[in-house]
């Protein structure tokens, strides 16, 4: 017969007891002291290869996908940069602005000086490390003049973002259209800006540059624009402060060189004669001078003036750029150094002194 064995309860405390660890075979071995049984419990188990391959590609497809996003940013214009004064052209463009006012330029670099660039121009990249300015004339002189005057590093780069516009006409429009919104261009500036436009060829005539530089403008002011063409084109070089010129006055002016052929020299000679000192000065003496009785219709012409006019006082040029080469003959350079342009303008440039201009060029020798 079979020996019974009688069989305890379970003990509670048996397994927390220090010093047991109960094999099948061979009873609670001794363990040494201090040695606790949590100590000796078997290792983690490790995660299997695929999961750390899969982490691993999960992090460089996170770091391709970061780097893809900075990449397309900075080609659409997205990421604002850092760029060296000396790498951008300021000039890339002819601007569209006559000049600032001396005190607005010194508000803008004491903003600069205190709180820093706080609106990014626009560029956009001519070779490596090579930039033409678009918009921010303003913020790029004042942070040139701020770096002249100062010495200091942080001003020695401009925050910009960078363009990539398809042709040249979508350059002037961006320049055209920043500049509207932020100060707003007298009539004088816009028709300027669309004639040398014309000039150098980026667009085909005055009616597809109007159309495509102010295409939010209505029908009606690009009209008093091109108005405002006609008055450039025979004043330009002999006003000082064409800027200042209202739209009723200009309108006025426009009507009147079309109707009177004599005027444009007429206004010449009087401009020529003595230099305004002030635009209200200047706007009186235009004034002044469409009040002078126009001929009746079918009335003949008058005498040709000299092609060589009389030695008389000439007006200062109108900006540093500018200078007299003969008495009533000024010459300015616009473009940069990379495309530059000549513009002949003045008194003394009539029909007759062109004719011997085109001459010269065509055969200097």
């Amino acid at each position: 017969m079979a020996k019974r064995r009688r069989l305890t309860p379970a003990q509670s405390d048996y397994l927390g007891a220090p010093g047991v660890l109960e094999t099948k075979a061979w009873g609670a071995p001794p363990v040494r002291p201090g040695l606790e049984a949590s100590a000796i419990a078997p290792p983690p188990i490790a995660p299997p290869p695929i999961a750390q391959v899969a982490g691993e590609a999960s992090a460089v497809a996170a770091l391709a996908e970061v780097s893809g996003a900075l990449a397309a940013a900075r080609a659409e214009g997205r990421l604002v940069q850092r760029l060296a004064l000396d790498a951008v052209e300021i000039d890339y463009l002819v601007r569209d602005r006559l000049g600032i006012d001396a005190e607005e330029m010194a508000a803008l670099m004491e903003s600069i000086r205190l709180h820093g660039q706080r609106t990014p121009i626009e560029v956009t990249e001519t070779a490596p490390g090579r930039y033409g300015l678009i918009s921010g004339w303003r913020r790029l002189t004042a942070l040139r003049q701020l770096a002249e005057e100062t010495g200091e590093a942080r001003f020695d780069t401009v925050l910009a973002l960078l363009r990539r516009p398809e042709t040249a006409g979508a350059a002037y429009v961006a320049m055209v259209e920043e500049n509207e919104i932020r100060l707003g261009l007298s009539y004088y500036e816009r028709a300027r800006i669309t004639g040398r436009a014309v000039e150098q060829g980026v667009f085909a005539d005055d009616r597809s540059a109007l159309q495509a530089l102010f295409a939010a403008a209505s029908r009606a002011k690009r009209s008093k624009i091109g108005s405002f063409l006609r008055i450039w084109r025979a004043l330009d070089g002999s006003l000082r402060f064409p800027a200042a010129i209202p739209e009723r006055l200009g309108l006025a002016l426009a009507a009147r060189l079309d109707a009177d052929p004599d005027f444009p020299g007429q206004l010449l000679r009087d401009l020529g004669a003595r230099s305004a000192a002030t635009a209200e000065e200047e706007l009186a003496r235009l004034a002044a001078a469409l009040e002078a009785p126009a001929p009746p219709p079918g009335a003949a012409p008058r005498p040709v003036a000299s092609p060589t006019p009389d030695p008389v006082p000439r007006p200062a040029p109108p900006d540093p750029g500018t200078r007299e080469i003969r008495p009533g003959v000024f010459l300015r350079v616009e473009g940069g150094f990379t495309r530059p342009v000549l513009i002949v303008a003045g008194p003394a440039v009539d029909p007759a002194f062109r004719e011997r201009l085109e001459a010269w060029l065509a055969n200097p020798d």
